[in-house]
């Protein structure tokens, strides 16, 4: 099961004048659902603190699926895709609490950082055993549909 990793209702300052979920609000949802995700892998404030460590979002691809209104609640779930010894590969799904209607998608890659240094470094070991806990806990699930997608124009016809 993919891991809930944000909840949220829809404020007015989010919504464009179309009356939907503005663009730039739903990269702001997934970096919420990014920071609860290095809380759970303990890389929250404490785990921060102790290792010296933090994540850094190397590239991020997001697909827009469905409208999203003021005062919807969301909630976003997020699968570990794939990890090495300083990155992880994710994808963050934006649903209804309850629903399964993929809403928006998120694909990203995140680089492990030492801070003192601001330059890549392996997952320290209580990090490292929560990240083989969770590639465990999410090694059957189904690689989303929107994972490795290009942005390209279809082929001109001829």
């Amino acid at each position: 099961m993919n891991l809930p990793t944000y909840r949220t209702t829809i404020p007015p300052e989010w919504v464009d004048y179309n009356g939907h979920l503005r663009d730039a609000f739903y990269l702001l949802i997934f970096s919420y659902a990014t920071d609860a995700l290095m809380d759970y892998l303990g890389l929250d404030e404490a785990g921060r603190a102790r290792s010296g460590h933090t994540l850094y979002t190397l590239e991020c691809h997001l697909n827009y699926l469905a409208e999203i209104k003021l005062g919807a609640e969301v909630e976003v779930r997020t699968q570990l895709l794939a990890h090495d010894g300083k990155r992880l590969h994710i994808h963050h799904g934006l649903y209804y609490p309850e629903g399964e209607e993929l809403l928006a998608a998120s694909e990203q890659m995140l680089m492990n950082i030492d801070t003192a240094g601001g330059r890549s470094a392996a997952f320290d070991e209580q990090v490292r055993q929560r990240l083989l806990a969770l590639a465990q806990a999410h090694r059957s699930l189904p690689i989303p549909l929107h994972v490795g997608r290009v942005i390209a124009l279809p082929p001109a016809r001829a």
